[in-house]
């Protein structure tokens, strides 16, 4: 029977898995890591210890829980957070820490100029996303202007998947979904790089070769064999971001079909039969020749009720917050959360967003507190999706995914706030498990219709009409709003 492997590196934790001919979980492993913050604004990861370390340690987990051959392994696949910016030297020595996507808002001055300079019309056009704090590009030209000596330095600039890529096979490689977010260095129309709208970024060539997610990047080298306990010669896929091998996993392939990712942040992916270009959301070529994707992300929600746990409930795990919670009524006594805590992705794409708590009295506890901040990032998600109807891409179907399905109070907040079902499918697991499915179809060994057989429906969370949200929405939307000002002059 043919077994394939699936690694995603997470923000907070990499998770593994490998899986059988029929898509069953025969070994799983994770391993957390942290997100460092040097400061307000910036987020890294360690590019050796968080990414490759975290990848060598579940290989060789997952090889010793199956009792598998490594010879049994017919192919592997990756995905990590992104997009990333990650310099590497000749030898492929990373430089710095890598740099994390949207989260990660050290480039605004960088992309004002580009704007400027470009034009935000041109870009949107020629690179089918507006310049925001998920792009690439502005992270090299920071790179550029304020550390020039590193910049000297890169041979290549790699995102977080490219460089486990190059661990393995020694190829420097991205696909282009991963790469249509490197504007303004990718023509979604050519579906290739380009310099023409901003030679003095990089040179071409210090970008990694393009390929599709599925086609076989290269082979287990013998230093990465020895590494990870792999086979010489396994073939390893091109990989890709861990919210696209996430949406594989619960069969997000078609167009209208969505995926609401409940991780460290709000991601959502939708297939489109057409690129989708709005400036308030981000376009890319899907994962398959000829196919479009259309997404959008907050820029904290996971990291959200981790700070507050960590914060103000370190006597709690998140089991016994959201008990209290749940206890607390719908709308949490009136008090409004802004998830802001690290600026905001879609649809505001503003780095200088701050969170708020708003409506605070002395009735209000922690309970009613950490209830407000899971409405409050099913607000922005509401946000979001009143976005995509707006610009013509309601989905037909939504489908939930990662660690925050868990949480009951978060699933049903979103579907109240957003008015939309959502399904569950049978195993959550998530970008680990998608991997595993894309590295069987890129030997052959499954059809990307097998996912609804790997991976069925197994319930459907329906949205109720809750007279305080419909209250209170409108106001959350206006806090910003009436906010904005304070926030963009606060220190």
């Amino acid at each position: 029977m043919t077994h394939t492997l699936g690694i995603d590196i997470g923000t907070f934790e990499s998770k593994g898995v490998i899986v059988d001919g029929a898509g069953q979980i025969v070994a799983s492993a994770s391993r957390p890591h942290k997100m460092i913050v040097p400061r307000a604004g910036w987020a890294e990861h360690r590019a050796d210890e968080d990414w490759w370390g975290d990848f060598v340690y579940l290989c060789r987990a997952l090889l010793a829980q199956s009792g598998l051959d490594a010879s049994q392994i017919k192919a592997v696949a990756a995905s990590a957070i992104g997009p990333c910016m990650l310099p590497v030297d000749a030898d492929g020595a990373p430089l710095m820490n890598g740099v994390l996507y949207g989260v990660d808002t050290r480039a605004t001055d960088q992309i004002a100029a580009l704007n400027a300079r470009i034009g935000e019309d041109v870009i949107l056009t020629r690179c089918g996303n507006a310049l925001t704090s998920q792009q690439v590009g502005p992270k090299i030209l920071w790179l550029k202007e304020t550390h020039p000596d590193l910049y000297a330095r890169t041979a290549k600039v790699l995102t977080s998947t490219s460089y486990l890529t190059w661990k393995l096979t020694g190829e420097y490689v991205i696909d282009h979904y991963t790469a249509a977010n490197f504007s303004p260095l990718y023509d979604v129309e050519t579906q290739d790089w380009t310099a023409d709208l901003a030679p003095g970024i990089l040179p071409l060539e210090k970008l990694p070769r393009l390929m599709w997610s599925t086609e076989i990047a290269g082979h287990v080298t013998a230093q990465a064999a020895a590494e990870t306990g792999l086979a010489i010669g396994t073939p390893v896929t091109c990989g890709t971001i861990d919210a696209a091998a996430e949406a594989v996993s619960v069969g997000v392939q078609h167009p209208g079909q969505m995926m609401m990712m409940y991780g460290s942040t709000i991601f959502i992916i939708q297939v489109t039969a057409t690129p989708v270009r709005d400036a308030r959301l981000w376009y890319a070529p899907w994962l398959f020749p000829g196919t479009h994707a259309s997404m959008a992300g907050l820029a904290t929600s996971g990291t959200l009720t981790t700070w507050f746990r960590d914060t103000l409930a370190r006597d709690a795990d998140f089991a016994a917050l959201v008990a209290e919670a749940t206890a607390s009524p719908k709308g949490a006594k009136g008090l409004l959360c802004l998830p802001y805590f690290s600026g905001e992705r879609t649809p505001i794409h503003d780095p200088h967003a701050r969170g708020v708590f708003f409506g605070l009295n002395l009735t209000h506890d922690r309970a009613d507190m950490f209830r407000a901040v899971v409405e409050g990032i099913a607000a922005g998600t509401a946000h979001v999706m009143e976005t995509y109807a707006a610009a013509g891409a309601s989905p037909t179907q939504v489908m939930a995914v990662g660690g925050g399905t868990k949480n009951a109070l978060w699933l049903q907040a979103t579907s109240d706030f957003a008015g939309v079902a959502q399904q569950v499918c049978e195993k959550t697991v998530g970008a680990s498990y998608g991997n595993a499915f894309l590295a069987a179809t890129s030997i052959g060994a499954a059809k990307p219709d097998d996912i609804a057989r790997w991976n069925p429906n197994v319930r459907t969370i329906t949205p109720d009409a809750v007279p305080a949200y419909a209250v209170q929405y409108p106001l959350w939307k206006r806090l910003y709003a009436q906010t904005r000002d304070i926030m963009q002059d606060l220190p």
